[in-house]
């Protein structure tokens, strides 16, 4: 059998995680780099993005240290401006910065509903006008955002996420048709329920937990891990004709109806 050329390998590509500080999106930008690709993580703590970094050097990738607020657009400029100093290009840009908060709806302060929908939806927003040029140069451009559950069914109690990460939906499906002309393929990932530092003492053993697996036809929840390959086949040759799409990665969730 002759050599098969692997369509999902990232070598020679840069990518960009906004939020790949902690959670669901370091476990990304590891998996980029994993799977070839030099990748700049930023946050707001300078002593994460360091951490990250290390690991992202230790597997022969290269890496930058450049905190940056997503809610600042001069921030991301410079972000941006110092990545193409030092590598040229960015050909990936993967959003997972977030924020969510249970609580009633009427109970919800405006404060609240702003902080939420700024982090996730605008900041969104901004990273994507802010790298859209250097992603649009050579004709691959990749932008992952992250979705959510919540974009398509509702879950009690987070109507200020539901609502930034229905947006988030929205905003991927807009840009991918308008940016589609201009090389750049505009895709989004919804996460089905991962256990994190964040929501683990939500989940486990918990009302709210017990009701997931019950609808989660696979019965479990996810391993972070288990969010890698739907990053990098978004990132990759392989998408080459996918855009303005979302994958679920959720054990089979939003598939279910009646499980028993």
């Amino acid at each position: 059998m002759g050599n098969v050329k692997n369509i999902m390998d990232l070598t020679g590509r840069v990518a960009v995680v906004v939020g790949g500080t902690s959670g669901l999106g370091r476990v990304l930008a590891l998996g980029l780099a994993d799977a070839g690709a030099d990748v700049v993580v930023t946050g707001r703590r300078e002593n994460l993005i360091n951490d990250v970094a290390i690991e992202i050097e230790a597997r022969g990738r290269r890496s930058l240290r450049i905190a940056a607020d997503i809610l600042k657009k001069s921030d991301l400029e410079v972000l941006r401006d110092k990545i193409l100093a030092e590598f040229g290009q960015v050909d990936i840009l993967l959003n997972a910065a977030g924020r969510t908060a249970r609580r009633p709806t009427k109970d919800v302060t405006e404060e609240e509903w702003r902080s939420i929908m700024d982090t996730n939806v605008t900041g969104t927003l901004l990273s994507c006008q802010v790298f859209y040029e250097p992603l649009s140069k050579n004709g691959r451009g990749r932008i992952i955002n992250i979705a959510s559950l919540s974009s398509f069914v509702s879950l009690l109690e987070v109507s200020a996420y539901a609502a930034s990460k229905s947006a988030v939906l929205s905003l991927t499906r807009s840009l991918g048709i308008e940016w589609a002309k201009h090389g750049i393929n505009v895709n989004a990932i919804a996460p089905g329920l991962f256990l994190t530092d964040l929501n683990s003492a939500l989940l486990n053993g918990t009302e709210r937990g017990k009701e997931f697996l019950l609808r989660t036809p696979m019965k479990r929840f996810g391993n972070a891990q288990e969010l890698v390959g739907a990053a990098v086949l978004l990132a990759s040759d392989a998408a080459s004709f996918i855009t303005g799409q979302c994958i679920a990665v959720d054990g089979g969730f939003l598939a279910s109806g009646v499980n028993q």
